[in-house]
């Protein structure tokens, strides 16, 4: 879908730009199920005192980006002329292994569990590995950088469904 949004911008002129998002997390996030990923269905393990299994060694690094910040650069994007036809990462400089946002997560909950587990057959051929993006691009043209690091990220989060959970677990 994101060639098309640019081969439109560039054929017809419609202007459109894309963002790459890597871990998007924060309030009115569905923690339902855990098909959504796997921040906000660790979110809801972790209120509800319950554990976290993470697949594969637990090393796997990703990066996160508070939904705060995602709505920056997307304001940051729709007014400049200059960003139509292009494609931006977004990210952070905060690379961390699954294990400890998990650690992370779980000590600014106080409480719940995790224990790494061996990745089922149906998920180990599509696990990614580690992945993070590279912000840099979009920093360079318009300034964006992500405010809210991933601790105070993550307590906001928490400190937002503690009151919620039923209405969005349920």
């Amino acid at each position: 879908g994101e060639w098309y949004h640019i081969l439109y911008q560039r054929i017809y002129g419609i202007a459109s730009t894309s963002l790459r998002l890597t871990n998007t997390y924060g309030p009115r996030m569905l923690l339902k199920h855990n098909r959504q990923g796997f921040v906000p269905w660790f979110t809801r393990l972790a209120l509800e005192g319950r554990e976290i299994q993470i697949f594969g060694d637990g090393l796997q690094k990703r990066d996160f980006n508070y939904v705060d910040d995602v709505v920056d650069a997307l304001l940051a994007v729709g007014p400049r002329p200059e960003t139509h036809g292009e494609i931006y990462n977004l990210g952070s400089d905060e690379v961390i292994s699954l294990k400890d946002f998990t650690d992370l997560l779980i000590r600014a909950a106080g409480q719940g569990s995790y224990r790494i587990v061996p990745f089922p057959e149906e998920s180990k051929r599509i696990d990614i590995g580690d992945y993070y993006g590279s912000f840099e691009k979009i920093r360079n043209a318009l300034g964006w950088v992500p405010r809210i690091d991933l601790r105070e990220g993550i307590q906001r989060t928490l400190d937002y469904y503690r009151d919620r959970l039923a209405a969005y677990a349920g």
